[in-house]
Parts: structure tokens; sequence; C-alpha cells
């Protein structure tokens, strides 16, 4: 918080409190009197002839009780933080609070992870509740991007199937979701050379998964991929997972298969990231998650899909 901000919220705290001691004083001083109908102890209305509004002060309890809440205001105000910049003399703050749940939260699960910790992904594959507590954590971290069902989404891989753009390999996987990946494809349209090359190229990219498309501009197109595409997905179009070039000659697309959505890609390119889970969740959950995640796109596992 800025010293601006604070401020402000130091002088309207001090306007609230010092605003109800004074209200509450000057209530509570006044008694009943005469009113200008001269009718004592009344503020003078009257309605149905006799149904008078009388001035009697609130009665001592309640005042009392007023003063006690304003000084536990104050109290708490030392103590907790709330008065614009000051911490307060406990020293407590929410981060400290959300440690110290998350901190106990881990000791009580460590001993179900335990039995995890180091072993292989396809092994814990195998393991029921090793599933069970993979595909929680999968919800809770991975559904996000990849859909609760694991099947992705434009931008966002299908877990399910044979198809990695990393490699599908147990070392693979745990690799990915330990360390995260970084996928970018450059915008190449300049490289091209103009707008009509890249759309020979797009169409040519087109035809390399079995796609209907016109022979002489795939013709037209080949030349150029293979001079500047194709140090990323081979030659033939078949990609290079230690680089995560996607294959080009399946029918599988991250970003959609038509015209224009491969035309887009090549002129500007695209930059997807998978973030590193080692960080934020610890490799025992990492390997659970990605057991998981194995699991569904190997049913050959003992295991098969863990509904």
């Amino acid at each position: 918080m800025s010293s601006a901000w604070s401020w402000y919220v130091m002088i309207l705290v001090v306007l609230n409190i010092g605003g109800c001691a004074l209200l509450l004083w000057w209530t509570a001083r006044r008694r009943g009197g005469e009113s200008t109908s001269g009718t004592a102890g009344t503020t003078g209305h009257v309605w149905d002839g006799d149904l008078r509004e009388y001035t009697k002060p609130m009665p001592r309890w309640w005042i009392i009780w007023f003063y006690l809440t304003i000084v536990f205001a104050i109290a708490y105000l030392v103590w907790y933080p709330g008065f614009g910049n000051f911490a307060g003399s406990s020293g407590w703050t929410a981060a400290k609070e959300h440690d110290a749940a998350v901190a106990l939260a881990q000791e009580k699960l460590a001993p179900l992870f335990a039995r995890f910790d180091g072993q292989p992904i396809d092994r814990i594959a195998t393991d029921p509740e090793g599933l069970a507590l993979g595909k929680s954590i999968f919800a809770n971290n991975c559904a996000a991007c990849h859909g609760s069902d694991a099947r992705g989404a434009k931008g966002f891989p299908n877990l399910v199937d044979d198809d990695w753009q990393w490699g599908g390999s147990p070392d693979d996987i745990l690799a990915t979701v330990l360390n995260g990946r970084q996928a970018a494809m450059p915008p190449m349209g300049a490289a091209l050379g103009g707008d009509e090359v890249v759309t020979q190229v797009a169409v040519y990219v087109q035809s390399l998964s079995g796609q209907k498309v016109d022979p002489g501009m795939a013709a037209a197109g080949k030349p150029k991929f293979e001079l500047l595409c194709a140090a990323c997905h081979t030659p033939a179009g078949t990609g290079n997972p230690l680089l995560g070039a996607p294959n080009l000659t399946d029918t599988i697309w991250l970003y959609g298969s038509d015209f224009n959505t491969i035309r887009d890609g090549i002129v500007n390119g695209h930059a997807g990231q998978m973030p590193a889970h080692l960080p934020l969740i610890g490799e025992t959950r990492v390997r659970l998650a990605a057991a998981w995640v194995y699991a569904q796109s190997h049913p050959s596992n003992d295991s098969a899909k863990n509904p």
C-alpha cells in the first residue's frame, strides 16, 4: 500500500472511531427537558392525541457496552494490521496464516504420499491408490488447461491419445510435468517472403495430413517448407519431440487444421508454455499426477483407466 493510501485509511479509521465516540458522548449527555410545546421530557411530537416521543437517555449498560466496542476496535488495530501500513504488534499476516495452514496440511498428508516417493510413474500407474491420488492432483492443478477428462482444448494438448509433442515415455512425461515446456513457433511470414508464399506453404502443410488441397499450390509450397520449416518439423513433416515440434502428417492438431488457422500460425507463430510444477506441488505429487496421465494414454497397464 502506498503511503498516500495508508494515510487515507488511517484518517478514515480515526474519523470513524472518533465520530462514534463523540456521537455516543453527545447523545448520552442529552436529558429530558422542556419542549417547545411545554411538555417536559418529550420532543414535542404527539400522534393520535396522546402518543408522545420521549427524550429519555439510553440505558447505562448499553452505553458501557458501546464504549467497550470502541476500546476493542482500538485494541484490535494495535494488535492486528488494519491501520494503514502499521503491521500490528502481533506480527500477524494472512500469508503467515496461510503458510502455517499449508504446513499443517502437508504434515497430515505426508504419510499418505510417502510410499510413492521416487517411484517410476509407470509403476505408480499400476497402483489403484496412486491413480486415485493422481487423479485428484490432476483435477486440482492441471484440469484448468487440459480439462477434467484430460482431453485438452485448442492450444492445450489432449493427454489421452498416443500423440506426444515432447515424447510419451514415462521419463518424458515426468520431465514435462516436473520442469515444464516452452513451445515456441516463431513468426515465419516475413522469412517466407510474402502472402502468396505463406498461402502455398499453408496449403502444403494441409496436404501432409492428407487433406484435399490444390495440388499446384501444395507443390509450390513444398520447397519453401523444406528450406525453412524442415529444420524443426523434418523434411517429411513428422516433427521432432526433442524440440517440441509437432508431427504435421497425422490428424491431430493443437490449434486446428483449417487453412486460416494454419496460415495464422505461420504468420504470427505460437508461444505455448507448460509451467513447471515441481516448485508448485513438489516432486511426489508431480509423480502421482504424471502417473495418472500416463495411465490415460497407456490403457494396456494392469490398472487400465482409473474412473
